[in-house]
């Protein structure tokens, strides 16, 4: 169980919100990331959550429906969706949880085309899965997170490509990265309201595939992954305006195929591999370019798994 000092007094985590904003006046609530699936010695059908505002080890949160690895995730503030993944083909599942409300997920209906190593980010209202393995594909998919059923098409990306991660404002969601032909440093965005295709943003500063992104409202922050070896590099853009991304700082370990997720301040970046599957949560501020910190564990070393959050970028 995770802990916090407030005031002096460590306090355990059912007990955060109240004694935070009792010792100093506030009321907030508390930011609450998951992370689903992913690879250990099998395929996994954990699902751990932290609280972006603490440090601490993961929690167990409950089971997707399926086990499965390089599935794809976004939220609503009330809702986590996680979608597809090998299982141990290519699948066109998704699943939800209420994120409030520890317990197992439900199925939420089917992507238009079976794939897996999508990106994925979301608005308040609306989730977009982009790219994909199976082809690859350029198709980007969207549904409504609140109602169930099967995703719509919205559009294409610039280039057909998997192994991509994606980030959102509460306007504009990026997808950064990916394959084939070598590694992408390529950089798209849409306008997550209206459908449509794909426009070009600017470039990653390093090619890169297998990466994990995760935003604020403003900033939009990608941890590179796999650049033909593996990067600690984490690269941030303005999401308002196109451009080139700048580096942001450093990860505490470079490793590729890991989740990331974020509150409006933090962002976090937990396992992956080195070589070996990691239990390593990273955090970053997100305003203040600089080295990720040591946050906590996962409750499983696993890669290729899936975050998403109550308090992300992308919701307003």
């Amino acid at each position: 169980m995770g802990v916090v000092s407030v005031l002096g007094s460590t306090l355990s985590a059912p007990d955060k919100q109240d004694s935070i904003e009792s010792a100093t006046g506030l009321s907030f609530t508390l930011t609450r990331i998951l992370f689903g699936g992913g690879y250990a010695s099998n395929n996994v059908n954990t699902i751990d959550y932290i609280n972006a505002e603490t440090t601490g080890n993961a929690t167990d949160f409950g089971d997707l429906t399926a086990a499965r690895y390089a599935l794809s995730s976004c939220s609503s503030s009330t809702r986590g969706v996680w979608a597809a993944g090998y299982s141990p083909s290519s699948n066109s599942t998704i699943d939800y949880v209420t994120i409030a409300t520890i317990g197992n997920a439900l199925s939420f209906g089917s992507l238009t085309v079976n794939r897996s190593e999508m990106g994925a980010c979301a608005s308040s209202t609306r989730g977009l899965f982009g790219g994909g393995a199976g082809g690859p594909v350029n198709n980007i998919d969207y549904i409504t997170i609140a109602s169930t059923g099967n995703t719509t098409d919205f559009g294409d990306l610039t280039a057909a490509r998997y192994a991509l991660s994606g980030c959102a404002s509460p306007t504009r969601g990026l997808f950064g990265g990916g394959q084939p032909a070598g590694s992408s440093n390529v950089i798209d965005y849409v306008t997550i309201a209206s459908t449509g295709n794909a426009t070009d943003f600017g470039d990653l500063t390093a090619g890169a595939w297998t990466l994990a992104a995760c935003s604020s409202s403003t900033r939009g922050l990608f941890g590179l992954g796999y650049t033909g070896s593996l990067s600690n590099v984490i690269d941030y853009v303005t999401i308002a305006s196109t451009g080139n991304a700048t580096d942001f700082g450093d990860l505490t370990v470079a490793r590729y195929a890991l989740g990331s997720s974020s509150s409006q301040v933090r962002g976090t970046f937990a396992g992956g591999t080195t070589g070996s599957n990691t239990d390593t949560i990273d955090y970053v501020t997100i305003a203040s370019a600089g080295n990720a910190t040591d946050f906590g564990d996962l409750t499983e070393a696993r890669r290729y798994l899936a975050g998403c959050s109550s308090g992300h970028g992308g919701l307003q």
